[in-house]
């Protein structure tokens, strides 16, 4: 059973999510919280594997509550899951920094949301494909060359398009789709290439495709 808690500030909302994430029988809330302090006492108290956090909150921000969460060794095995409304490129970057394993918009479907829970809760890492896009096009403003990566020598023709697709923004569902391969499949492909890359997770697999100019739009 993954253990959930759903730290938002609207009342609705919190009752929302935990009634869409409750459809699945794998997954449990235990507790919620209206603020970031409220919402890591209620961390420290059920130790839960994954927290379903908003950003902006009064009486403690979400990023600020990741980061407490994050550092805190006693709450190494919690993963963070930011679900917000916002997809401002400073705010996905102070959520990243912060240590969240996850950054979702509010638009995001129930069962892509129960998925990502899912994904975040085994170890993965999960970003809206509007955000990953957001990060690209920050990687991009910089308007840096970079070399060659020499570890991109190592990849298959097959990983080179997973690689690609990745840097896109696609979902691993959306990779199966284009590429005509299960999402399953699509799955080990990606954590061959975070082996592979030595990448911490999907978002540093983007980085690595744009700058090697692999996530060109088709």
């Amino acid at each position: 059973m993954i253990k959930v808690v759903v730290v938002d500030d609207q009342e609705l909302v919190r009752a929302g999510l935990r009634s869409l994430l409750e459809n699945d029988p794998g997954i449990e809330v235990v507790a919620e919280a209206g603020n970031g302090v409220r919402g890591l006492a209620e961390v420290r108290r059920h130790l839960p594997d994954v927290v379903l956090m908003d950003i902006r909150m009064p009486h403690g921000d979400g990023i600020d509550a990741t980061a407490r969460i994050t550092a805190d060794k006693s709450l190494s095995r919690v993963r963070v899951l930011m679900l917000t409304t916002f997809d401002e490129p400073d705010e996905i970057d102070q959520a990243i920094r912060a240590g969240a394993a996850g950054y979702l918009l509010k638009d995001t479907s129930s069962e892509d949301l129960r998925q990502a829970v899912r994904t975040v809760a085994a170890g993965g890492n999960m970003l809206s494909p509007s955000v990953t896009k957001h990060l690209m096009e920050r990687v991009a403003q910089h308007g840096q060359t970079y070399a060659r990566d020499p570890r991109l020598d190592s990849l298959t023709d097959r990983e080179l398009e997973i690689l690609a697709r990745v840097g896109l923004g696609e979902s691993n569902h959306e990779i199966g789709k284009v590429l005509f391969i299960s999402p399953a499949t699509a799955r080990t492909y990606v954590s061959r290439l975070l082996a592979k890359l030595q990448a911490r997770d999907r978002t540093q697999l983007a980085v690595i495709a744009h700058r090697a100019g692999l996530a060109e739009p088709r």
